[in-house]
């Protein structure tokens, strides 16, 4: 499976993979279509940014 890492992730951390797509300004369809094909390094590194973002905010929500 293409972009394991970055599903593996997300889904490791309750991140669901429309809540990266909405971070990112993009549909999830979009999101979801981009991930059938392997994505950039960089790309993947602004994704695990944006699950770590997700992370703290939900963490922060949930201990507040």
């Amino acid at each position: 499976m293409k972009n394991l890492d970055i599903r593996l992730m997300a889904a490791g951390r309750g991140i669901k993979l429309w809540q990266i797509a909405d971070s990112l300004g993009i549909s999830d369809c979009t999101f979801s279509r981009k991930l059938r094909k392997e994505i950039t390094e960089s790309e993947k590194q602004e994704i695990f940014a944006i699950i770590e973002r997700l992370t703290r905010r939900d963490e922060n929500a949930n201990h507040g």
